[in-house]
């Protein structure tokens, strides 16, 4: 990786949906030679895929909350029944283990605090070897 790769994910981290001939005048490429590294930044898996932001208020699931979580074991088997679990459920928008006074901190989405009260109690807590959460409501995003 050059400083041109950095200046292409730069820019596309910024706008993925810019233009290769606007991306190309950006970092001083044509657009085939630009073209061939931006798939070769793909295959090496340097650009995981392109990502739609969202509005979330439009699309009623503007209710942010961070949990702590606190597993009763922290063995290597007890963390892989945990991390699989939490993948599947379609609220965590991110899961984080923490080097701290807890494992995990998660990011959960719903549409308001009703629905994350029943995201919690029926799904969160029920969650491999959870045996405390804590619950942080957001109540501004300011950058993300």
């Amino acid at each position: 990786m050059d400083l041109i790769d950095r200046k292409i994910l730069d820019k596309l981290a910024i706008d993925s949906k810019t233009t290769l001939k606007a991306l190309s005048d950006e970092v001083g490429l044509s657009p085939s030679p630009l073209q061939a590294r931006i798939k070769k930044l793909e295959k090496e898996g340097f650009i995981r895929g392109y990502v739609a932001q969202l509005d979330f208020a439009k699309i009623d699931q503007d209710h942010v909350a961070f949990i702590q979580v606190t597993l009763s074991d922290t063995r290597a088997e007890a963390l892989a029944a945990f991390n699989g679990a939490v993948r599947q459920l379609k609220t965590v928008e991110q899961c984080h283990m923490i080097a701290g006074n807890f494992d995990y901190l998660l990011k959960v989405r719903t549409r308001d605090i009703r629905s994350y009260r029943i995201e919690l109690a029926e799904k969160i807590s029920s969650l491999p070897h959870v045996a405390s959460t804590s619950t942080f409501v957001s109540m501004e995003t300011v950058c993300e």
